[in-house]
């Protein structure tokens, strides 16, 4: 496990920046990323060969599915809630994410969230990096397509 703890500040950093960018909460991104760490630890052995690009898709997955068990919990407000413009945004892109194919939202959240090269997106995702490529450029066309991707440029 050495390989591990040499590589662990540079993967828990990526994992927060992921959590952050799609949460926009400290607290809660730090959560992600200590869970999504852990899961890297059990499954070292596996992971060691593209750590990157499995923390960030972990990150990403995890980010996205504590969203969407907030905001089930909440519910419908009673109370109208004042959301700042990024708060609105990120909304805005759970929502045209939740749009996607499980693979588009892969390679769009490991591409240009977690902001890895394609190479590393196509061997964590067991893929060629023209798969990516088309997967990429499908899940975008899709993105800014979205009604709450249009509303923003409206």
């Amino acid at each position: 496990m050495g390989d591990f703890e040499d590589a662990f500040e540079d993967l828990y950093g990526l994992a927060y920046r992921v959590a952050f960018r799609l949460l926009g909460r400290r607290g809660d991104a730090e959560d992600v990323s200590a869970e999504a760490m852990a899961r890297a630890y059990v499954r070292w052995s596996r992971v060691g060969a593209y750590p990157e690009a499995w923390v960030s898709r972990v990150s990403a997955n995890l980010a996205l599915d504590a969203w969407r068990k907030e905001h089930h919990r909440r519910g419908t407000p009673s109370v109208p809630i004042v959301i700042d413009g990024s708060a609105a945004e990120r909304i805005d892109l759970h929502r045209a994410l939740a749009g996607l194919s499980k693979r588009q939202r892969e390679v769009v959240a490991l591409r240009y969230i977690a902001d890895l090269p394609e190479e590393t997106v196509a061997a964590a995702l067991g893929c060629s990096p023209g798969t990516v490529k088309q997967h990429a450029s499908r899940g975008l066309a899709a993105l800014k397509k979205s009604p709450a991707v249009a509303a923003q440029e409206a």
